[in-house]
């Protein structure tokens, strides 16, 4: 049953980050925009200069505002990967496993061979 929640949320979780590709796209665009222009706004040393880069960022910040559902499918990511992890996990070990000398040793000769 375990496995079907986690497969049920990882399908939504799919469907909602291929919803918002187009949104993750617009933003991630944006954002570099918006870094190169901060980078040549702070080089820029005419204030002519400064206030062209300026508006081009303000430009940019606001398309970059505008795709804030991308967020959405920032989170909808996160999720896909928190499904993924908890798929492929692995057993804890119990107390004593951790508490026999003998397990740590087979665990560490395993890892020497390889």
């Amino acid at each position: 049953m375990k496995k079907f929640g986690l497969l049920l949320a990882g399908g939504i979780a799919a469907c909602v980050l291929l919803a918002n590709v187009g949104p993750l796209a617009g933003l991630a665009i944006c954002l570099v925009i918006l870094y190169f222009v901060f980078k040549q706004f702070m080089k820029s040393e005419s204030t002519s200069g400064k206030i062209i880069w300026g508006l081009i960022g303000l430009a940019a910040l606001s398309a970059s505002l505008a795709n804030v559902p991308s967020l959405i499918g920032l989170a909808a990511a996160y999720v896909l990967y928190l499904v993924y992890k908890k798929w492929n996990g692995t057993k804890k070990s119990t107390k004593n496993d951790e508490q026999d000398p003998f397990v740590n040793f087979e665990k560490q000769w395993a890892e020497l061979k390889r």
